[in-house]
């Protein structure tokens, strides 16, 4: 194996985007978007996936002072691909499989020739599907809006 020399790594914030999508995404869906795609590189696990636990951390009071809100369990892997390229996946739960696929995306889609074809086909139907979920609460939850201005004038 011939290890490629490192590379840039991709836009922050994209990469952001991206990360964040695959860790509100459900295992299941990943891998059928990814299953239709020819050529996957085989990986090898560099660091689990391990499920441990972070501390969510809060702001209260008029200065923003921060405070320990609880523990929140969370799955990680970390996967290098033949050519060297390392990905990471954080995900929250126990989902070990999710944290494992989410890091070989953040791997593949490091490298700029298949960053357009999994952003078709993963990544961006992913991210519309979530943001569907989304609308559809926020529709749920504004059924249920109680205006208490208007509970004011009726005295």
């Amino acid at each position: 194996m011939t290890e490629k020399p490192p590379s840039p790594l991709p836009d922050l914030p994209e990469r952001r985007r991206w990360m964040s999508i695959l860790a509100r995404a459900q295992a299941e869906d990943i891998a059928a978007r990814l299953e239709p795609l020819p050529g996957l590189p085989q990986h090898s696990r560099l660091r689990g996936p391990e499920t441990g636990l972070v501390m969510v951390r809060g702001r209260a009071g008029g200065d923003g002072a921060p405070f320990n809100l609880g523990e929140m369990t969370v799955t990680r892997c970390a996967v290098r691909l033949a050519d060297g390229t390392v990905g990471h996946g954080y995900v929250a739960g126990r989902d070990t499989r999710q944290a494992e696929l989410a890091a070989l995306l953040d791997a593949l889609m490091q490298d700029p020739a298949r960053a357009p074809v999994l952003e078709a086909a993963v990544i961006a139907p992913l991210e519309r599907a979530q943001a569907e979920r989304r609308a559809g609460q926020a529709r749920k939850a504004a059924a249920t809006r109680v205006e208490f201005f208007t509970m004011t004038q009726m005295r």
